[in-house]
Order: structure tokens, then C-alpha cells, then sequence
């Protein structure tokens, strides 16, 4: 049925882009712009002397050989850059920190924007990824794409632990808990003593998101999984859920950060002769005096804070069309301008009705839910507390508390076993888009298309711009690769030595705080642009656990976002006018 108010142009438009023919032609044109970007791209290499204190740097034979040895590590590593402390023998020279990175210009981003393109277009995550991988196999002149592309990226480390966490751990726990009926039985606890309409069931999701504060796809499975039911039952969007879940998940992780966050990015931000960033503790404690200038993250808590209690300012067009929709009828889904039913869209989370999911001769109690959670949570933090939060080993205890209370509670293992394999099946293909990004981040490293964006913008900004433009850059390397802490690997090293630099002739405090605030709007800004990617983790496990369409919660996300987004980078060029003064 076409929109009354749609132009016909703009209809002709969009039902030839969704033609049958449009898809191929579209994937050929992909295909041989690769092939010539592959032929015609040239590796650009960059190399960065940098003596602490910024004074002038003597290039001598032995920094020249170190640039030389960081040159072949880069291609056999195959990354996109890399960087080694040169000190003198006799400490009669300062320390040279010698950076050395390849780019092959604009042709680095091409296999991203291929890919984003592909998705907005076609609203398929799956093969525009494919696509972008081959994109960038193509652009390398790797034509191997099983053995040499593929297979290399699916054998990571990483790629290994999304299998293990996303396919067998989470699969498995949500399929018990959707055979038993535990999460059913606790979000019907939880709605009888606190949910008395929408606002308390979007208040509830907003208060877990901000309790489970390990941030990325821990926070996003906790809260939308606790809450699903609730949100479901009192007339809540997906959109509106996966807003709140996606929301609440990155940005209280930077703002509470008793997680991995410091750890890992302490250790990217090292400057030789920075007192303030001198050691590990230095710099963790520089991660937390930074903490409060996170204004991309406490203006997207807030955000949704308002949104919770329907006091949100500015949402678009679309996202308020689902709000009002989901009021009046329930949880059918918006396409482009075309209202249809939900049931013409398949969703990312179980298929059928969850309650037809629940063995019929078992009686679950809430805190067959309330206890794994419990466990989960407390092993995440405890371990967080003592090193590193063990994320696998809380979701594995997690699955062992859950199938331990099923089998004394008296359900029979083959049904429980049923309910497994339920689960797993259902983030089957969730887990394929997790790992294929996965790859994808691995070839745009390789490609070198964060160090091409960053060396975009050069040294020259103005000051008092410097932070927001850091935003920006670093919102654009995130949304293309889908990915914050390969935005950090890619942006702090690079980042950080030029904000010194251009602070050495304030005042030691005021050029602490620039320094600070160029610190916070990188780290704001991948959070930003990972936030709102099609192809981050975060972003889909929140489509995920809200059974909303990818597409739709990218849509309908990215208005609140960013204005968060504006209302940040303005909050930073008034804190640099204050500072630079």
C-alpha cells in the first residue's frame, strides 16, 4: 500500500531499488569497482618520529632501521600500523617513540562503505557483509577467499570466543530459560510488584542497563533478556527497547568503568614524558578523572532516562510513528514508509510464541531466572574487581545454575535438551553476522582504514575544534568497522601525541585538561559510532534480545543518538574555549 503523502518519484525509487534485478547489479558493480580499486591502489606509508616533550627529532640510521623493521612486521602481520620506544644506550638522547603505518588512500574504506551501503539498502546484514569481505579481498588481491580470507579470519581468537560466548553459551541459556519458562515466570514477578503501565516497564529496562554497567554485550543480553517479556506485555516497542538496551550498554560502561575498559585502554595511550600517563596506574587513573567529560555518554543515558518516562525531546518522525503504533496495536514493524504486520518480517530472536516454547508439564519459579542472573553478574564483577571481568566463565556458571535448577526442580533431561538445541539454533544466525564483522574489522585493519581517516583530517585543526573533529573522526572509523576497541587500538596511539602537542604552550593544568577532553571525545566517539553501526555486536544482539528489525532499530536509533552526539561536541568546544581561554 503506497504512502498518500510519499512523492511518486521517490515510490519508483525505492520499488526499483527493492527490485529483483537491482540486487545483482548492484553486487557486479561492487565487484568490479574492488577489482580496479585492487589494481589501481597504492600502499601509502607514514612514518612519525616523536621525542617526549615534543622537541625536535634527530633521524638517525638506527631509527631509520627500526622504521625499516616495523615495515616488514606490518606486512607479514598483516595490520595497519605499529610503534616501538627507541632509547638511547647511555640515556645522553631523549626516548624516540618511532610509528610506522600503511594505508592504500581512499580505496581503504572502500569494502566499509560497500558494506553499509548494501545493508541500508537491502536491510540484509548477512550478505552485505559477505560482500564487503569480498570487497576487501579483492581490493588486497587475495582471490583465495575460503583459505586465505575466511578461513584465516574464523580461526582468530576472537572470532572463536563470539562462537563459544554467542552460539553454544548464550544460545544454550536463553534456550533453557525459554524451556522452562523462567524468564517468563521472573518478568511476570518483576511486572506484579514494580510495572504498572509502559513508563515503569521502559523505567525498569533504563535502571538494569545502568546496574549492569560491563558495558557492550553483557549489558545488552542482561537487560533485554530480563525485560523482553515485560516490554512485550505492557505495549513497548522493540525500537523503543533496543534504543534502551543499545543506549545503556557502551555509554555507562565509560561513565561507571569497574570493567575492562581501563585496562585496555591504558595501555594505548602511553606517551614517553607525559608525568600524568607515566605508569599503568597513572594512566587508569586518567581514565577515571576523565570519566565526568564523557558528555557523549551521560547525554545518551539521559536520553533514554527521558524516553522512560515519555519525556523524550526529540525522537524523528519514525521512532515516535512506532511508539504511537505499539500503543494502539501492539508490536507490528515499520518498513520504509509502508506500514505491515510483524509477522512480515522475521525476527532475530526465538521464532513463535514463547510461550508455546515451555514444557507444558513444568512449573518454573523466578528465581530459576534470578539465581543464573545473580551468578552471572557476580562473577562478571567479581572477576572485573580482581583483573579483567571474565565474561565467558559468568555466562558458563550462568548455564550450569540454570540447567542444575531445571533437573532438581524435575524437568526430564530430553526436554531440557530440546530447549538447548531451541536456543542454539535461534542465535545461529546472529552468531554468523558476529563473526563475519568480525572479519570484516580484520580486513579494514589490514586495509588500513582508521589510519586513512585519521591522517584525513592532519595536524593543522583548529584548537578550540580539535575535540569535536576528533568526535567525528572517530565516530565515522567506529560506525565503518563496527567496532569501539578497534577504534581505540586504531585512534589513540595517533591521537593522543598530537593533542599533547598541541597543548605544549598552555599552562601545565589547562594543557592537562585539553588533553583530557581530546581523551574523552575519542573515547565518546567510538562509542558513538559503534552505537549506531549495522555492524557492531551491540547493535545487533540489541535487535536480538528486543526482536526488533536491525534496520529499523538503526533507523530509529540514530536521531536520539545524535543529537547526543551534537549536544557533546558543542559541551567540548565550550569546555576547550574555557580551557585554551
Amino acid at each position: 500500500m503506497k504512502n498518500p503523502s510519499q512523492p511518486a518519484s521517490t515510490s519508483t525509487i525505492g520499488r526499483w531499488l527493492h527490485s529483483a534485478a537491482f540486487a545483482p547489479l548492484a553486487i557486479v558493480f561492487c565487484v568490479v569497482l574492488s577489482l580496479i580499486a585492487g589494481r589501481v591502489a597504492d600502499e601509502n606509508w607514514i612514518e612519525q618520529f616523536t621525542s617526549q616533550g615534543g622537541q625536535d627529532v634527530q633521524v638517525s640510521p638506527d631509527l631509520i632501521a627500526t622504521a625499516d623493521d616495523l615495515r616488514e612486521k606490518i606486512q607479514e602481520e598483516k595490520t595497519s600500523s605499529d610503534s616501538l620506544l627507541v632509547t638511547s644506550p647511555d640515556d645522553s638522547a631523549p626516548a624516540v617513540r618511532v610509528t610506522v603505518g600503511r594505508h592504500f588512500g581512499i580505496w581503504s574504506i572502500l569494502p566499509a562503505v560497500i558494506t553499509l551501503a548494501f545493508c541500508v539498502t537491502f536491510r540484509e546484514p548477512l550478505p552485505a557483509l559477505l560482500l564487503g569481505i569480498l570487497s576487501g579481498a579483492l581490493v588486497l588481491q587475495q582471490y583465495d577467499l575460503t583459505d586465505a580470507v575466511l578461513l584465516p579470519g574464523l580461526a582468530s581468537t576472537r572470532a572463536a570466543g563470539i562462537t563459544l560466548l554467542y552460539l553454544w553459551l548464550l544460545g544454550a541459556l536463553l534456550g533453557v530459560w525459554s524451556r522452562t519458562g523462567a524468564a517468563l515466570a521472573f518478568a511476570e514477578w518483576v511486572c506484579g510488584k514494580f510495572v504498572r503501565g509502559p513508563r515503569s516497564a521502559k523505567l525498569v529496562a533504563w535502571v538494569l542497563g545502568v546496574l549492569f554497567f560491563q558495558g557492550g554485550t553483557v549489558s545488552t543480553v542482561l537487560v533485554g533478556t530480563t525485560v523482553k517479556p515485560i516490554t512485550d506485555r505492557n505495549r513497548i516497542s522493540p525500537e523503543e527497547l533496543s534504543y534502551v538496551v543499545d543506549s545503556t550498554a557502551s555509554p555507562i560502561a565509560s561513565l561507571i568503568a569497574f570493567n575492562a575498559w581501563p585496562g585496555y585502554v591504558q595501555s594505548l595511550i602511553a606517551v614517553p614524558g607525559v608525568a600524568y600517563l607515566a605508569t599503568e596506574a597513572d594512566r587508569i587513573g586518567f581514565f577515571f578523572q576523565c570519566a565526568p567529560l564523557s558528555f557523549y555518554s551521560i547525554f545518551a543515558i539521559t536520553g533514554t532516562f527521558l524516553l522512560s518516562i515519555d519525556k523524550a525531546p526529540f525522537l524523528g518522525k519514525r521512532f515516535r510513528a512506532a511508539i504511537a503504533r505499539a500503543r494502539r496495536q501492539g508490536n507490528p514493524v515499520t518498513t520504509g514508509d509502508v506500514h505491515v504486520s510483524a509477522d512480515t518480517i522475521e525476527p532475530m530472536g526465538f521464532e513463535g510464541d514463547p510461550d508455546n516454547q515451555i514444557d507444558p508439564d513444568y512449573r518454573a519459579n523466578p528465581w530459576e531466572f534470578a539465581l543464573p542472573l545473580l551468578t552471572l553478574i557476580g562473577i562478571a564483577v567479581g572477576t572485573g574487581l580482581y583483573d579483567s571481568p571474565k565474561v565467558r566463565w559468568a555466562f558458563a556458571a550462568a548455564l550450569g545454575v540454570a540447567i542444575a535448577a531445571a533437573l532438581v526442580r524435575g524437568m526430564k533431561l530430553p526436554s531440557l535438551v530440546e530447549g538447548v538445541g531451541d536456543g542454539l539454533k535461534s542465535v545461529t544466525v546472529v552468531s554468523v553476522i558476529l563473526v563475519l564483522a568480525v572479519v570484516l574489522g580484520g580486513i579494514t585493519t589490514e586495509l588500513g582504514g582508521g589510519l586513512y581517516l585519521s591522517t584525513a583530517i592532519g595536524e593543522n585543526a583548529p584548537r578550540i575544534l580539535f575535540p569535536a573533529i576528533l568526535f567525528v573522526l572517530t565516530a565515522v572509523i567506529a560506525f565503518a568497522t563496527g567496532t569501539s576497541f578497534g577504534t581505540y587500538a586504531i585512534a589513540y596511539p595517533l591521537t593522543m601525541p598530537m593533542a599533547i602537542a598541541m597543548s605544549s604552550g598552555l599552562p601545565a593544568e589547562s594543557g592537562q585538561w585539553f588533553v583530557m577532553i581530546c581523551f574523552a571525545a575519542v573515547l565518546n566517539g567510538s562509542v558513538f559510532g559503534d552505537q549506531c553501526s549495522p555492524i557492531s555486536d551491540t547493535t545487533i544482539l540489541s535487535s536480538l534480545v528486543s526482536d526488533c528489525d536491525l534496520m529499523e532499530h538503526v533507523r530509529t536509533q540514530i536521531v536520539p543518538a545524535c543529537l547526543a552526539g551534537v549536544l557533546a561536541m558543542i559541551a567540548w568546544t565550550i569546555m576547550t574555549a574555557i580551557t585554551v581561554g
